[in-house]
């Protein structure tokens, strides 16, 4: 009989865990990493309240698959909800990475769902390696599915771009971001000339985090893309070092500025961004400020705001390509990005943390954090 009682309540348990998606919670707080396997997170929360999380792999093949949420801790597989091969897919699934479906972002915006994604281009005469752009899809649902809005990228600058985030201004203007790639892009600097002598790497490639305003209909752009940020070129740049480090530690002949999101804070423009190899343990997050959505942006003295803390007797590397939100009563900032632990290895999770923004403007992650915290706080 206790046997029969002891199996009952383990089926349930098992049952409850694996609807919720969550490990156990109790007392009012949770733990990162949460259960979700998702590489470059981010969450939209719907006009209607429900938190909507997309991002690059998990279950989703040739696209990108959702979860759903009420309070950011508990989440809910919501399947694949964006299939390359829709009727307009321009995409080329066969293409390096499987076709490269990486950082999906999803906005709500005049009743609609627009989502925004990185892919291969089919359209590749040069048979380049890297021939990513950036499209978007559309849908009456958070949850798809998504049809591209055109048969091609949104527009084409003549070298492979990733990472789009979309600003909607309250100017009214629409912005669009996005990540130059470091392929076929060398790039001189104190870092690589420091490099070549040591032998180590011939060329340094970067990546540069560029802005351009959307057409309303996100049908094209307007104007000419602007360069906002980019790796520093001298040695004693404060931010060389920490933006150097998949260099300096000898993994990779690349420095990246990537996964760009921005938001607006009374008359000042945030853009956080990561630097260093995305599959490395040096992924980490800085952030820029300006008067102006296309710049000038300045660095920020306390970067990086988010890191590996393995040096410091935790468990937690490659912290990176964050999101924002905020909690359902919309007085708590939240960071939501993707890292690795000693105990999930190579495998991108989901970590959640809060953000402050102090009163002489300086922005703070309070992370990486793996012990319990308060469940984001409801109305």
């Amino acid at each position: 009989m206790n046997k029969v009682k002891n199996s009952t309540i383990v089926l349930l348990l098992t049952s409850l865990f694996q609807y919720t998606g969550t490990f156990a919670q109790s007392g009012g707080s949770f733990r990162n990493p949460l259960p979700v396997k998702f590489g470059d997170p981010y969450v939209l929360q719907t006009k209607a309240g429900t938190y909507y999380m997309y991002g690059t792999g998990g279950v989703a093949k040739n696209g990108f698959a959702a979860y759903s949420s009420t309070d950011l801790v508990h989440w809910k597989d919501e399947g694949q909800v964006f299939h390359a091969g829709n009727r307009n897919g321009w995409s080329d699934s066969t293409a390096a990475w499987n076709g490269a479906y990486w950082a999906p972002e999803v906005y709500e915006h005049q009743g609609r769902f627009y989502l925004f994604y990185s892919a291969q281009w089919k359209n590749n005469p040069g048979k380049e390696m890297e021939n990513f752009r950036i499209g978007v899809a559309v849908s009456d649902s958070p949850t798809g599915p998504f049809t591209d809005l055109s048969d091609k990228p949104v527009f084409d600058p003549g070298y492979p771009v990733i990472d789009a985030n979309v600003l909607f201004d309250p100017s009214g203007k629409i912005y669009l971001y996005y990540s130059r790639c470091c392929y076929k892009h060398p790039v001189q600097s104190e870092v690589a000339d420091w490099a070549r002598k040591k032998g180590w790497f011939d060329t340094i490639e970067e990546s540069w985090v560029y802005g351009v305003e959307l057409k309303p209909d996100f049908s094209g752009v307007i104007g000419e893309p602007v360069l906002l940020l980019r790796p520093p070129v001298k040695m004693d740049d404060k931010q060389a070092e920490w933006e150097s480090r998949s260099v300096t530690s000898k993994e990779v002949n690349r420095r990246w500025t990537e996964g760009s999101v921005i938001f607006k804070k009374a008359d000042t423009y945030y853009m956080m961004y990561s630097a260093n190899y995305f599959g490395g343990k040096n992924y980490a997050v800085g952030y820029a400020t300006s008067k102006s959505p296309l710049g000038p942006f300045v660095k920020a003295a306390n970067n990086p705001v988010l890191q590996k803390n393995t040096d410091k007797g935790g468990v937690v590397t490659g912290t990176g390509h964050n999101s924002i939100t905020y909690s359902p009563d919309g007085k708590e900032m939240l960071c939501v990005y993707h890292a690795r632990t000693l105990a999930t290895g190579e495998e991108r999770v989901v970590f959640i943390d809060r953000i402050k923004v102090l009163p002489d403007g300086r922005l703070v992650v309070e992370g990486p954090t793996t012990g319990p915290q308060p469940v984001p706080k409801h109305k």
